[in-house]
């Protein structure tokens, strides 16, 4: 273990690529199955988009018990333990038969599954600061964006030759290989740097994070931002493949477009962070996030386009993921470095759980059009923008820039 650790601390290039895998686990889990939702509606006789959410409510609320509890016992324990559970859900998963049971596996693949993306965050500002961080966290979600694109179009192919009930058996083989990467990482919270608090008392940190004006302000904003993103992944497979009529094998196609532009915002990131501010950079993609959203609400409001219409503002949104997510998540951590772990916890557990609200939303207004779902972006890209770009002059004076 020894000799792996000191290994991976001088190969930055294979400790991201296995951390990039850890964070791309909860994209694979949803991304594989989006071309099969249709069918698996059919066969489960159930609300399918409910698996969603249902993985959403397990995810964000796990996160809050892994994130004290890796502060005080270490990040590579709760990993393995996440990784077993995720395991077993994937199992459940592919053996379900109605909407119930699938909807109970999918909360225990989730709450093995967010251990990877919230540790890998803690892990990342474990080892550096503000700026380094953020530009690591660009390089990640340039390796986690892989999970969008190869997902849907993988499941599309499956759905090709075999069932449903494939995409989890081959989700449950890709977690049975994972233990074998822990055990190359190095553990980046020694004992001698852990609190001697009890658990119980590192879960106060929560009440110390929620009153904390810039940690919140840089969560809120990234939490708003991944309301839309939600609600593009819960609400797309019917637009385009119910109500555009695109092939299930060719809507990951679509998707992928989309993946592939946070790849390219985060490789460009990687070099933006080093030559200006966080905050300058939050505004700036906020702000554009915000202009594609609206004009996505113009364009369906005013049926403009078709199916361009919405595919079009809509790569414009997802693909500021790849600045919005790392600059938000490296700046609110640096604010808050004794307690890592549970502030990644808590921006996880709202960022991700931001996807409830968009599937409840998309649910409650659903007319079977693409209106619900653009203006549900529209909103809560205008909502993350304020988060940076109005600020309190309390705040605003205290903001730092590097």
């Amino acid at each position: 273990m020894i000799k792996h650790s000191y290994t991976l601390k001088n190969s930055s290039v294979i400790l991201l690529g296995i951390l990039g895998a850890f964070m791309g686990i909860t994209s694979l889990s949803t991304d594989i199955y989006l071309p099969a939702m249709p069918q698996m509606e059919i066969d489960l006789r159930g609300d399918v988009e409910l698996t969603i959410t249902g993985f959403l409510i397990g995810f964000s609320i796990a996160q809050l018990i892994w994130g004290p509890i890796s502060d005080r016992l270490g990040r590579l324990l709760p990993l393995t333990i996440g990784i077993v559970l995720f395991i077993i859900g994937c199992i459940g998963c592919a053996m379900s038969h109605n909407i119930t049971e699938i909807l109970f596996w999918r909360m225990v693949q989730a709450v093995g599954a967010c251990t990877g993306p919230m540790l890998s965050r803690a892990m990342v500002r474990d080892m550096h600061n503000r700026t380094k961080a953020a530009e690591m966290l660009s390089t990640l979600m340039i390796i986690m964006a892989l999970a969008p694109i190869i997902g849907p179009l993988l499941g599309g192919q499956i759905l090709k030759i075999s069932s449903w009930h494939t995409i989890f058996w081959l989700l449950t083989a890709f977690g049975v290989i994972m233990p074998a990467y822990i055990i190359l990482l190095p553990e980046t919270l020694p004992k001698e740097k852990r609190p001697n608090a009890s658990i119980s008392k590192a879960f106060a940190n929560y009440k110390i994070l929620l009153t904390h004006r810039r940690f919140m302000m840089y969560t809120l904003c990234v939490t708003f931002y991944y309301v839309g993103i939600y609600a593009f992944v819960t609400g797309s497979p019917h637009v385009y493949i119910t109500y555009f009529g695109v092939k299930p094998q060719n809507y990951g196609w679509f998707f992928a477009v989309n993946t592939a532009g946070i790849m390219a915002l985060s490789i460009i990131n990687r070099k933006l962070v080093r030559k200006f501010s966080l905050k300058r950079l939050l505004r700036t993609s906020t702000t554009i996030a915000m202009l594609s959203g609206i004009a996505l609400i113009i364009m369906v409001k005013m049926n403009i386009g078709g199916i361009m219409g919405i595919a079009v503002p809509i790569f414009f949104f997802f693909s500021m993921n790849g600045i919005v997510s790392a600059s938000a998540n490296a700046a609110a951590l640096d604010d808050v470095p004794e307690m890592a772990g549970a502030a990644s916890a808590l921006i996880g557990s709202l960022q991700y759980g931001s996807g409830v609200l968009s599937s409840v939303l998309l649910a409650i207004f659903n007319d079977d059009t693409p209106w619900p779902m653009s203006w549900v972006i529209g909103l809560f890209g205008i909502l993350s923008a304020l988060m940076v770009i109005v600020q309190p002059a309390k705040i605003k004076q205290k903001l730092q820039t590097r």
